[in-house]
C-alpha cells in the first residue's frame, strides 16, 4: 500500500516514558515511580476540578456542548478578550495543527528556533512544507529575522515559544513585540504560552498578554494550555486567542466535538481556583533552586527556566543517555535530550518529597 510521500520523512513524536511501561519493562512497582519527563503539574489539579469531573461522569455519554460557551466564556474573561477570539483544541497542539493547516503549504514554510517544541516541525511536515530553523538552539530574534529575509514570500508560519519547551529560556516582551513589528503582516505568527503561568510570575518583563498582542498584531495567534500550571495533562484541553479574522479561518478546521464533555467540565472549573495555579507555581520555583544549587555543587551547567521544568547540560565526560538509563532503572522517569544533539536532559520539577528522592540517586547516577 501506499501512502503519502510526506510521511516518509516523518518520525514520531517522542513523548515522555509512561509509569506503565516503566512497569512493565523493569517490574518497578508503579508506587516507586516518580514520572518527571513530561512537564506535568507533580501537585495534580484542583480539588475542585476533581470533584466537578466526578459529578460530570453521569454524563459521559453525551457529546460537550460543541459551541463550548462556559469555558470560551470563561478564557474570554480570563484574558478581557471576545468569546468571538478563542478557539478551543484538545491540548494546545490541536490547534498548532490548526495553524498550520491554514497557513502552511509546500510553498509556505516554517520559521523556528534551532531547538523548540516538535510538534511544529511534525505537523508542518504533514503539510509539505519547508521547515526552517536558526543555527543557535534558543530563541535568537537576529537570526530569526535573517531566516525570514532571506526567504521573503515563501514563509507562512513563525513560531515563538515564550518560555520556550524543551530548553525553559525566556525572551522579555519588548523584545519580542519590538521583533514582531518588522515581521510581514502575511505571515501568521504563532506566541506558544504554554508555560506563560510560570514566567510572569518569576518575571513580569516576560508577561504576554493575549489581549494587548492580538489587538497590537492583527497577524498573530496566542496559544494557551491547562495541560501545565492547572494540572489537567490528562484531559488534553488548550486555546487559542486571536483576531476574529484568524478564529474564524481556524473553526473551518476544527471537528465537531474536540474535547471530550469531561475535559471541557474540568477546563471550565480549572479556571475558578486561581489560588491553586498560584500556590503551586510558587513551589515550583521554591524547589527549583534546589536543582540549581546541586548543579553548581556538582559543577555542571543548566539553562536559568520560566517554567515548570530545567535542563541540565553535562560536561563531555558525563553521558546524559547513560544518566537518564540509571536513572530509570531506578524509577524516576525524565527525558534525555541527546535526540536534540545535546549532552543534556530535562527535569520536571516535582514536589518535595520527589525531588530529594532525585538528588540521591542522580547524585550516584551522576557521580
Amino acid at each position: 500500500m501506499r501512502f503519502n510521500e510526506v510521511l516518509s520523512g516523518l518520525k514520531n513524536y517522542e513523548a515522555g516514558k509512561p509509569i506503565e511501561l516503566v512497569v512493565r519493562e523493569y517490574g518497578i512497582n508503579p508506587k516507586d515511580i516518580i514520572k518527571l519527563a513530561s512537564n506535568e503539574n507533580p501537585r495534580g489539579c484542583s480539588p475542585k476540578v476533581l470533584e466537578a469531573i466526578k459529578d460530570e461522569v453521569k454524563n459521559a455519554s453525551l457529546y460537550p456542548d460543541d459551541s463550548m460557551y462556559e469555558l470560551k466564556d470563561g478564557l474570554a474573561k480570563r484574558f478581557n478578550v471576545k468569546s468571538s477570539e478563542v478557539i478551543v483544541g484538545a491540548g494546545s497542539d490541536q490547534v498548532i495543527e490548526f495553524a498550520l493547516k491554514a497557513k502552511a503549504n509546500p510553498k509556505q514554510g516554517i520559521v523556528m528556533a534551532g531547538i523548540t517544541f516538535a510538534m511544529y516541525e511534525v505537523y508542518g511536515m504533514q503539510t509539505g512544507a519547508k521547515i526552517y530553523k536558526t543555527k543557535s538552539q534558543t530563541h535568537n530574534l537576529k537570526e530569526l529575522e535573517e531566516l525570514l529575509k532571506e526567504n521573503k514570500n515563501e514563509i507562512g508560519v513563525l513560531f515563538l515559544c515564550i518560555p520556550n519547551n524543551p530548553l525553559g529560556e525566556c525572551l522579555d516582551k519588548e523584545d519580542v513585540f519590538e521583533f514582531i513589528e518588522k515581521v510581514d503582516k502575511d505571515i501568521l505568527i504563532v506566541v506558544d504560552g504554554a508555560y506563560q503561568e510560570y514566567a510572569k510570575f518569576k518575571d513580569p518583563k516576560k508577561e504576554i498578554s493575549p489581549k494587548e498582542l492580538i489587538e497590537k498584531f492583527e497577524n498573530t495567534l496566542y496559544l494557551g494550555t491547562f495541560s501545565k500550571a492547572y494540572g489537567l495533562g490528562g484531559m488534553r484541553c488548550g486555546y487559542g486567542i486571536g483576531s476574529e479574522k484568524i478564529i474564524k479561518a481556524l473553526h473551518k478546521l476544527r471537528p465537531p466535538f474536540n474535547i471530550t464533555t469531561l475535559s471541557l467540565r474540568a477546563g471550565i472549573e480549572a479556571l475558578k481556583d486561581e489560588d491553586f495555579v498560584q500556590n503551586a507555581i510558587k513551589e515550583n520555583f521554591s524547589e527549583m533552586k534546589r536543582y540549581e544549587k546541586t548543579a553548581k555543587e556538582l559543577g555542571f551547567d543548566f539553562i536559568p527556566s520560566y517554567t515548570n521544568f530545567i535542563t541540565l547540560n553535562f560536561p563531555e565526560d558525563k553521558n546524559a543517555s547513560k544518566i537518564a538509563q540509571i536513572m530509570l532503572e531506578q524509577g524516576i522517569i525524565i527525558r534525555d535530550l541527546s535526540a536534540y544533539g545535546m549532552n543534556a536532559v530535562r527535569v520536571t520539577i516535582g514536589t518535595p518529597e520527589q525531588n530529594t528522592r532525585f538528588f540521591e540517586t542522580f547524585t550516584r547516577a551522576y557521580c
